[in-house]
């Protein structure tokens, strides 16, 4: 009975509506004139779900490589989604140096919840990016 409780708490939040937030669909990334996005990347998130992915928006091609952020964009993700068939490659330091971690086609409305060694996490701390698609 212990392990039905959180597998049924796990399937409930799954199927919450809104449980990705604000964040678009994976399927949807793409321009007005139909080109693929590989990810985009935003730096508001809140403690709501429905406040996340908005703020300024950075789009990324396929094959975006970043070893150096723009200076308005170091350490200022704090949202970001990946489309489908694509992997976003993010770095903690300036090219492409320290903790590393890679996110799978979804959204991830609130980096806070992805960890980044033993104290720290994914918000707004990506100062380097690789973003490639199949």
């Amino acid at each position: 009975m212990s392990l039905l409780c959180p597998l049924l708490l796990a399937l409930a939040l799954v199927a919450i509506p809104g449980a990705r937030g604000a964040c678009p669909e994976p399927a949807s990334l793409k321009l007005d004139d139909g080109t693929r996005t590989c990810a985009k990347i935003y730096d508001k998130s809140d403690a709501y779900y429905d406040n996340c992915c908005q703020g300024a928006e950075l789009s990324l091609e396929p094959g975006t490589d970043l070893p150096y952020l723009p200076s308005d964009w170091t350490n200022r993700a704090s949202s970001l989604v990946v489309g489908q068939r694509c992997e976003l490659t993010v770095w903690s330091q300036p090219g492409k140096q320290g903790k590393s971690r890679k996110f799978s086609a979804g959204s991830y409305p609130r980096l806070e919840e992805y960890r980044r060694g033993l104290f720290g996490d994914w918000s707004n701390a990506i100062s380097g990016l690789y973003c490639k698609c199949s």
